[in-house]
């Protein structure tokens, strides 16, 4: 019996290096691609050992060289991260009142958001005709720092310094390095890099879409989850039905109403088509979630005089961020790698084109230009994978929420 238990260890063992070696090996076709010169790639035997080299990301950039202010940004994303790292190893008690970790992080973001308004008025717009001016997105950047700021610093104070608050204090530090990336891909795409453009569009409308989708799926989730609605069985199986046909199914009848709205090629209409196949997929995980939370800390919280809606604020969101952040991942990961829809909805160089079909049309001299796409791809890969990492340990809580029934 032991020996046939270790067989199927072994087995299982064996079964998951493989899986692992299957995964790997595109992504280090990928990275080692990139950073292969011409004839390193174009060699009939593939080669192992080669020189370094960065001319396919610099195939990428602007071609008429990167703004200065790509490296102030740059700066502020690194030095960010060393500040969260040093705050989160050491004590900040001995730190003087006046340079609290709430007031550091208030100028940290103070500083991010005067870059941003210094490149929204030295830069020059892009001029093209079909492109839009990408610096405004600094704008919308710095508006999104002062909300994610007030999210996890209420302007007002409440109680003491405790292990909780301070945490939340020291994710100040990291949000101006996460709209600081963003805001490099602003500064290469308005520099002329149609490249960064396009995975400027990307993270534009696949974040709009995460977001426009958990919101709306969380909303009604809790819904079907807490009251009860005529028919909602038929509800929920008619939302479900909504992924059920594959995109090239649907494709062209999509692309006739909206050349007729007038939405091809538009931000908002790829945001509302990707919201559209999210929110069913949000719905359904959202309400195994919230089916999960005891009904009795709503109870309690109406007995105490809270309304509905406060009671869904302050009761169910916070006992649901594990769910939330698993479903922005799966949401985000569809839309980001959505390719039929930005390949059909768009044109080519138009304003709202993806990275996804972008990548596929790189040819060169030569025919297809391997290196620029595999430079292309790996940077396409970072924003998603950097995004699940963050949110690894509310994806695995988020993933096996339930899976246990008291």
């Amino acid at each position: 019996m032991g020996s046939r238990k270790n067989f199927v260890h072994y087995l299982l063992l064996a079964f998951i290096a493989v899986a692992v070696i299957i995964y790997i090996t595109p992504i280090y076709w990928i990275l080692a691609t990139s950073l292969k010169t011409l004839p390193d790639i174009t060699t009939k035997l593939p080669k192992f050992v080669f020189d370094i080299s960065l001319e396919n990301y610099q195939k990428l950039m602007p071609s008429e060289g990167v703004p200065d202010v790509t490296y102030l940004f740059l700066g502020e994303v690194f030095v960010g991260l060393l500040l969260f790292g040093f705050f989160s190893l050491f004590n900040v008690r001995w730190l003087p009142r006046a340079l609290s970790l709430r007031n550091l992080g208030l100028i940290w973001n103070s500083v991010f958001i005067l870059t941003c308004l210094y490149s929204f008025l030295t830069l020059q717009p892009l001029q093209s005709r079909l492109q839009t001016d990408a610096r405004f997105n600094f704008l919308f950047l710095m508006v999104c720092t002062i909300i994610a700021y007030l999210l996890i610093v209420p302007w007002r104070r409440t109680g003491g310094l405790t292990s909780q608050t301070t945490k939340k204090q020291r994710l100040t530090f990291v949000l101006p390095s996460v709209f600081g990336t963003i805001a490099i891909c602003v500064v290469l795409a308005n520099g002329g890099s149609k490249y960064f453009y396009q995975l400027l569009n990307s993270i534009i409308i696949g974040g709009g879409s995460t977001i426009l989708a958990v919101g709306l799926g969380t909303l009604a989730a809790y819904a079907f989850s807490r009251f009860d609605i005529a028919g909602k069985d038929d509800l929920l199986f008619f939302i479900l039905s909504t992924r059920m046909l594959p995109p090239v199914v649907v494709v062209i009848p999509i692309y006739l109403m909206y050349s007729a709205l007038g939405l091809r090629d538009t931000h908002f209409g790829l945001i509302l088509l990707y919201t559209t196949f999210n929110v069913s997929f949000a719905v359904w995980l959202m309400k195994g979630f919230i089916d999960e939370i005891p009904k009795e800390y709503e109870d309690a919280a109406l007995v105490d005089g809270y309304s509905r809606f406060q009671t869904f604020l302050k009761v169910i969101l916070p006992q649901s961020v594990t769910g939330i952040a698993a479903t922005a991942v799966f949401c985000l990961i569809t839309a980001w790698n959505e390719f039929a829809f930005a390949l059909v909805l768009t044109e080519v160089g138009g304003r709202a084109v993806t990275a996804p079909p972008s990548i596929t049309s790189a040819t060169g001299s030569s025919g297809m230009d391997w290196g620029k796409i595999a430079a292309g791809t790996f940077v396409f890969l970072l924003p998603v994978a950097i995004f699940t990492f963050l949110m690894r340990s509310h994806l695995l809580r988020g993933v096996t929420f339930g899976a246990v029934k008291k």
